[in-house]
């Protein structure tokens, strides 16, 4: 105890507390390399919650005891173990976690119906409708979080005219919606509302960008319905030029811009046609008439007439007979009536520009060199492409293939199945991520060791007093050789000059004796002799 007393005397305050200040630095930086490595790597296990899902798994997890962290004001995100996140997530989803956000008719199963009045049970089914309608709403791709506001008139008695309810949705979108999903959602809250119209649905993203007008009518829906088939059209004649033409030229090494320009006109004609070859007998009408007639009784005379005249008796009078027959016979003509609707959004024209890259030869010193593509091949490219787009050149279709070339120039890859090496050569993010955060630790332990420690050790062992205890006699004559400072070298010299041939051989034998007794302790003095050298 009392040499570790010495030591301490000797070194000082000053040297002990930087000492000591470099001890509790090496600590702090040692333990702080050690957690940092042994740390396991987080990930996202769930993001946006609300308070009340955040503190629902914050609990589960703690009760697993299982590590995590919080980012956020109110803790929306949550990180976990990135190796547990799988069957974290699987574990949470059958307890219910995290719960949808919204009430939906879960409402009902608490509180006494008979004790609520008939106000609170309206409200809570329009909350219940709503936060249904948000649940189905979330289920759509890209939208992450949805909210439903429902105007549902109260019906009054003797009503005539009801006032039609309306709709109002909030969506937080991952992304962009297509139109169709737009029109989808509007039809399915207004297919679960009892007396909506689509029409009467308006849709705002988190942005306040206005995706469905509910004050818009049915000839809006009508206008964006009808660019939306353009768009449609134009994709669907591009993918299939894309396909043809990649083939042929390579991936990427293709540009192509089709324009298809629509007749909105509604068209509605009637048409009604005879065919005088085709008749039919439909009836047929016959009428017989006899007429018979007699003339006078006698003849009329002046002879007569005159006073005392003799009247001759009746003579014979011819009878006049006729006989009538009348047939009539109606006939149908064959007629054909042609009713024709043709609705707006047939293809007026079709425009379709492409521009194709020349091929690319290895040249002399190894690096692809451009070359057109020759003039029949692109003629055969372009008759492709029209037969692909049903080309009508009655309707004013264009067609344009070129050969130019582009900008940048293609990189040949090949594509083999990755060794082990490469594999080890070729690691994820998150491994080069981890690879480069251990080498810096590394090497900041390093310079620590070599910069700090080092030097520390060399100028404290350089300031330990070697001791050498030698009983007595001659010996101590030797040990007060030996203590004396290494700067006064002269008088060391002196002295052991002034001993005689005896004695020198009588402390020889007792260091001797003393190196065969403490083997050990000789060596770490000969250690620290060729260190102080």
């Amino acid at each position: 105890m009392k040499p570790v007393l010495d030591l301490v005397t000797k070194l000082g305050p000053a040297r002990l507390a930087a000492m000591a200040a470099v001890t509790m630095t090496l600590i702090g930086f040692f333990a702080f390399v050690i957690l940092r490595v042994s740390k396991p790597d987080m990930g996202v296990l769930f993001a946006d919650l609300s308070m009340s899902d955040s503190s629902a798994v914050i609990r589960d997890l703690d009760a697993r005891g299982i590590k995590y962290e919080t980012r956020g004001d109110a803790g929306q995100t949550i990180l976990a173990p990135r190796a547990d996140l799988p069957r974290l997530r699987m574990d949470l989803a059958g307890k219910g976690l995290p719960g949808a956000a919204g009430v939906g008719y879960e409402i009902f199963d608490k509180g006494d119906a008979f004790s609520s009045t008939n106000f609170v049970q309206n409200v809570n089914h329009l909350r219940a409708l709503e936060g249904e309608l948000s649940r189905s709403i979330r289920a759509i791709a890209r939208v992450q979080a949805a909210r439903v506001h429902l105007v549902i008139p109260e019906r009054r008695l003797f009503e005539r005219d009801r006032e039609t309810p309306s709709a109002a949705i909030v969506l937080k979108l991952m992304g962009d919606l297509d139109p169709s999903q737009v029109r989808a959602i509007r039809h399915l809250v207004a297919s679960a509302v009892e007396g909506l119209k689509p029409e009467r649905v308006s849709i705002v993203d988190e942005r306040g960008r206005l995706l469905a007008d509910g004050a818009r009518g049915t000839e809006a829906d009508a206008g964006a319905g009808m660019e939306e088939k353009q768009v449609g059209i134009e994709r669907r004649l591009r993918s299939q030029i894309e396909e043809i033409v990649a083939g042929i030229v390579g991936a990427g090494r293709a540009r192509i811009q089709v324009s298809a320009e629509l007749d909105l006109n509604r068209i509605e004609s009637r048409s009604e046609s005879f065919d005088p070859e085709s008749r039919v007998m439909r009836s047929t009408q016959t009428r017989s008439e006899i007429s018979i007639t007699s003339g006078s009784e006698g003849a009329v005379t002046v002879g007569n007439e005159l006073p005392g005249a003799n009247q001759p008796g009746p003579a014979p009078t011819p009878k006049d007979s006729t006989n009538k027959n009348e047939e009539t016979t109606n006939y149908e003509i064959s007629r054909v009536t042609k009713t024709e609707i043709a609705e707006g959004g047939r293809v007026k024209r079709l425009s379709v520009a492409v521009v194709v890259d020349g091929a690319y030869v290895p040249g002399s010193d190894g690096k692809p060199v451009y070359q057109p593509r020759p003039a029949d091949e692109v003629d055969r490219i372009a008759a492709l492409v029209r037969s692909a787009i049903g080309y009508d050149k009655a309707r004013g279709d264009q067609v344009e293939v070129m050969n130019l070339r582009f900008a940048e120039t293609p990189t040949q890859v090949e594509f083999a199945e990755p060794s082990l090496v490469q594999s080890l050569l070729s690691p994820s993010k998150e491994e080069i991520m981890r690879i480069v955060e251990l080498a810096v630790l590394s090497m900041l332990t390093l310079i620590v060791l070599m910069a700090v420690v080092r030097p520390l050790l060399k100028k404290v062992l350089a300031s330990e007093p070697i001791q050498i205890a030698i009983a007595s006699g001659a010996g101590a004559a030797v040990a007060e050789a030996l203590m004396v400072p290494p700067e006064n070298t002269t008088a060391r010299l002196v002295d052991f000059a002034q001993l005689n041939g005896k004695v020198q051989a009588e402390t020889v034998q007792r260091v001797v004796d003393m190196v065969r007794a403490s083997p050990s302790e000789t060596v770490e003095v000969l250690r620290n002799w060729i260190h102080e050298t």
